[in-house]
């Protein structure tokens, strides 16, 4: 068909299929474009991050490329392509010409001059597909495959993880989800399964993970210490992607320090450096002697870290109250936590665990003979884990405060005009001492509240938790009963024409019925805290049709808090003039700055930051 045309018209006619090609598939296919894979330079296995991008090469197979048997192109002209964003495409990533990055950075090889491919996600194409495929090699563009139903050419690794396990007590890999192991233990012992991580970053062709210690300070407010430095623990067999021979080599695939331990392979190390346990600083240390971005890396753990705290911190804050005596503050108490991350081939950090009660043993096993172990010290346990303890209490110490106050205390001047005895100025002079001027700095760092004005944004869930705690009524309770529902729904205003409080009935026993039947505990009855969460945002997307869903849910969140702090204010007023003996104001009203109207209109009041700052009548009351 193609072959009797001229050149010119063959030209013009591929530009205008292609053009109108693109507008149905870009309408019907929405074809997602990942340029964040092609701006990553290939590495081999086991290699890491080199200092500049390596140059373009031809490749043989990769995943989606062995899916479809090569179909040679068919011989075209040569004409003038036009840019991705004319094709329906919108790569991240511009396409700059050969001479124009030429000019930019002309000490580089015309190798490095090359623009980069774009990745195309064909997962979701379908009909078009084999026409996509075709498109993308003339492109000279690549392919990435995605998970697909129904395609039974590529198939996920997972792993599976018995609950309530540790030390890595009873994990194994399969391939297919119907593994009589999976299937048989489920009932008898639950178990968490994962997608398997494949490509991990390797050093010395072995795979190896971080366990970093996470300081909890405080939840109200929320304070949150990373540690400086962490562990890296390393498997001890060379790396190979799962395939059903090597899914039972538990020494290549998982790093658990308990079960390495026992291979003939562990390397036991004097150095922190070196051997089958390091510091996670030696490994930083390397990988920027490669070239690597260590700030960025840390920067993206940081964040890993914050995102799981906070969406943490509401059910720990509903666990908590439950246990606290009325009229006490909150608790004081702190926790360390584990964090086991994975640094994939590409350097994003992947989350893999957080371990409630991490190990703090700073000495490890030493086989003297069969069957005879014996406690040798751990240089690296005791470097990491004695700095996270000691300086744990340093931030913990009650004292401290105290201490504080007496030293601003002795730096002020005198009052009196009487010049002080020797004995004061030997104990104002112990006093002023600094007890820890002979440790090292703190090696845990702050990073919130200190980078709070970037995550706030997804402590909505933390906010409705302050709700839900509000209306539980009973201490020693996590579930909210229908009364309180009720009362919720009232105070805050949310009842309406379109909503009456039968509806309001209804809707909280779907929603608790449905949650109470997923949770294996049935002590207690009521609506937990994730029925309320899913309660709040039906309420939201009635409230504020009109909005994006995270705007719909602050909206709605605003204005619960600002009704619940017009009702506070209310109640201290009663309580100020029923202690004193005489009547509410005359006006019987507060002067405040939102217009009635926006109420009225179903809009929230304005806020700062997404919340809003009560007065002081809430403490007032607590």
């Amino acid at each position: 068909m193609l072959r009797g045309r001229p050149e010119r018209e063959l030209a013009a006619w591929l530009e205008a299929e292609a053009a109108g090609a693109a507008k149905a598939h870009a309408a019907k296919e929405q074809v997602r474009v990942d340029s964040g894979a092609a701006g990553e330079p290939e590495r081999k296995a086991g290699e890491e991050q080199p200092k500049e991008p390596a140059p373009a090469q031809p490749r043989a197979a990769e995943e989606g490329d062995a899916r479809v048997p090569p179909r040679p192109p068919p011989t075209l002209p040569m004409y003038q392509a036009k840019p991705a964003s004319a094709q329906g495409l919108s790569p991240h990533g511009k396409s700059r010409s050969k001479s124009r990055s030429c000019k930019r950075s002309s000490d580089r090889s015309e190798e490095y001059c090359s623009p980069r491919p774009v990745t195309v996600d064909s997962s979701k194409a379908r009909t078009s597909l084999d026409a996509l495929k075709i498109s993308i090699r003339q492109l000279k563009w690549k392919e990435v495959r995605m998970v697909k139903d129904g395609d039974p050419s590529w198939k996920p690794t997972f792993i599976v993880k018995p609950d309530s396990g540790c030390q890595g007590d009873g994990i194994y890999l399969i391939k297919d989800p119907s593994d009589i192991r999976l299937a048989g233990t489920l009932q008898s012992r639950p178990a968490v399964v994962q997608e398997y991580i494949c490509k991990p970053l390797l050093i010395d062709k072995l795979k190896f993970d971080i366990r970093l210690y996470v300081l909890l300070k405080s939840l109200e407010p929320l304070e949150i210490y990373v540690a400086k430095d962490g562990l890296s623990r390393f498997c001890t067999e060379p790396y190979q992607e799962p395939h059903p021979r090597n899914l039972h080599h538990i020494f290549m695939h998982l790093t658990n320090y308990s079960l390495n331990i026992h291979s003939g392979n562990f390397v036991h190390s004097d150095s922190t450096s070196t051997g089958s346990k390091r510091t996670f600083s030696s490994i930083l240390c390397r990988l920027s002697s490669k070239g690597v971005d260590i700030k960025k890396v840390w920067s993206d753990i940081i964040s890993l870290v914050i995102k799981t705290v906070i969406a943490l911190t509401p059910e720990l804050r509903v666990f908590y109250q439950s246990d606290i005596p009325a009229g006490r503050p909150g608790p004081t108490c702190f926790q360390i936590l584990g964090f086991d991350i994975l640094l994939m081939k590409n350097l994003k950090p992947i989350l893999l665990e957080v371990n409630a009660n991490p190990s703090m043993r700073i000495e490890h096993e030493q086989e003297l003979s069969p069957g005879v172990f014996e406690n040798v010290p751990s240089l690296v346990d005791e470097e990491v884990k004695v700095a996270v303890i000691r300086d744990t209490l340093r931030l913990m110490d009650p004292f401290k405060k105290k201490r504080e106050n007496q030293s601003q205390q002795l730096g002020k001047p005198l009052a009196s005009k009487e010049e002080p005895s020797d004995s004061d100025l030997a104990s104002a002079s112990a006093g002023s001492a600094n007890p820890e001027a002979h440790l090292p700095s703190i090696c845990l760092k702050q990073v919130f509240p200190k980078y709070a004005k970037q995550f706030n944004y997804l402590r909505l869930v933390d906010r409705m938790a302050n709700l839900f705690i509000r209306f539980l009524g009973i201490k020693g309770t996590m579930k909210l009963g229908p009364t309180g529902f009720r009362t919720f729904i009232r105070n805050c205003k949310l009842s309406s024409s379109s909503l009456s409080m039968a509806a309001v009935d209804i809707l909280y026993i779907d929603i608790t019925r449905r949650w109470n039947s997923m949770t294996m505990d049935q002590r207690d009855s009521g609506m937990c805290l994730q029925a309320f969460v899913e309660a709040f945002f039906y309420l939201a997307q009635r409230k504020f049709k009109m909005l994006p869903r995270h705007e719909q849910v602050a909206s709605l969140i605003d204005l619960c808090e600002y009704h619940l702090s017009l009702l506070d204010e209310k109640r201290l007023v009663c309580g100020r003039s029923a202690t004193s003996g005489g009547r509410p104001p005359h006006s019987g009203t507060l002067q405040e700055a939102t217009p009635a109207a926006q109420l009225a209109e179903g809009r929230p009041p304005p806020c700062t930051n997404g919340a809003l700052k009560l007065s002081h009548s809430r403490h007032a009351l607590s």
